[in-house]
């Protein structure tokens, strides 16, 4: 078997390596609305079921998948999380490394822990992956290169860059199509919009304060207008002290300029390496808005990392809008909903007893 893997993975590298160059054009086109992808008429309950189905994945790629998967590999915590939420945990049989820091694995879906590792974006164990015989692999869309390789070996690979919101949002709808469960997706999708229209009206009128939100290895790092942590913190009622930050990834910042920006509140990365009271024992930032008036909160990742473009990003701008505006989302009310969610489509009771 590891001989015929090997040989395998060596032909479709070769053949892979022949067609490099037009699939590194669609990369670069614009990606495609989810909802355009299904190349069928039906209703989405007719439509679940309607295979071969044919996607446009978030590298512009088409990928025809013949029937409904039985056997799904999902490469990335992002689509390991929605594939929960889309009742399609009985069918992956590889997930990504390090699952056994993710807490919604153990709260949601504990037989994933059981199961192999295919590695990480950086270290990808593209052997593994096949030799688990997927009818579907799930990738992020660093891993192109690896997903023309199991392409050329007949195995149908889409990939995935949830971002942003729309794009996270467009995210959840390809995997809807190409695991026939485009209801579920709907309904995930239809509670996003709901909650981020009620938290639209709640913030319609309220004087939104200044945030300044931390990255997870160092305080001095923070994101900009372009990241999906920006979106969270304006749903929530706030305004990015970063927002004039162009970047796409972490943007290094100086105590100098977090003074200047004087935010009123400070906020750390659910996974952040650092403390509340660290920053607020911070004698750089004594002076600063938010250390004065011990505004230093730090998002919640008991379930998830809700600062990150998950299925479950929605209940950050929930949470936050309870910290910066009380007076029209109260910890009750925050909570409500957050339960409501995890009950929903995890199944199981949240926050924890």
């Amino acid at each position: 078997m590891k001989r015929l893997l090997s040989f395998l993975l060596a032909a479709a590298v070769a053949l892979s390596a022949v067609g490099c160059a037009p699939a590194a054009s669609t990369a670069t086109a614009e990606t495609p609305a989810a909802s355009e992808t299904v190349e069928a008429t039906a209703s989405p309950e007719e439509a679940a079921a309607a295979f071969p189905v044919t996607v446009t994945d978030q590298a512009g790629r088409s990928v025809t998948i013949e029937s409904e998967p039985q056997r799904i590999v999902s490469g990335y915590y992002i689509s390991t999380s929605l594939l929960i939420a889309l009742g399609q945990t009985d069918k992956l049989v590889g997930i990504e490394a390090k699952a056994d820091t993710r807490p919604i694995y153990s709260l949601s879906a504990p037989q994933l822990l059981e199961l192999p590792n295919v590695g990480s974006a950086k270290e990808f164990d593209l052997e593994g992956c096949a030799a688990l015989e997927p009818d579907l692999v799930i990738l992020p869309l660093k891993l192109k290169d690896a997903a023309e390789t199991l392409s050329g070996m007949g195995i149908p690979v889409i990939l995935i860059n949830p971002e942003d919101q729309e794009l996270l949002e467009e995210t959840i709808s390809l995997v809807g199509a190409a695991t026939g469960s485009t209801a579920l997706a709907d309904e995930l999708l239809a509670f996003s919009d709901d909650e981020a229209a009620q938290l639209e009206s709640l913030m319609a009128d309220v004087e939104r304060p200044t945030v300044y939100l931390a990255g997870n290895s160092d305080l001095l790092s923070t994101a900009g207008d372009a990241m999906y942590q920006s979106d969270m913190i304006r749903l929530a009622g706030g305004q990015n002290v970063a927002a004039e930050i162009t970047d796409t990834y972490w943007a290094e910042v100086s105590y100098e300029q977090i003074l200047d920006w004087d935010p009123d509140y400070i906020i750390l990365a659910s996974d952040a390496s650092y403390t509340c009271e660290d920053v607020l024992n911070d004698e750089a930032l004594a002076s600063c808005t938010a250390v004065q008036n011990g505004n230093v909160y730090q998002i919640p990742g008991d379930a998830e990392a809700w600062d990150s473009p998950v299925p479950s990003g929605i209940l950050g701008s929930v949470w936050l809008a309870s910290i910066l505006h009380p007076e029209v989302m109260s910890t009750e009310d925050a909570n409500a909903v957050m339960g409501n969610y995890y009950d929903t489509f995890y199944h199981f009771t949240y926050p924890a007893a």
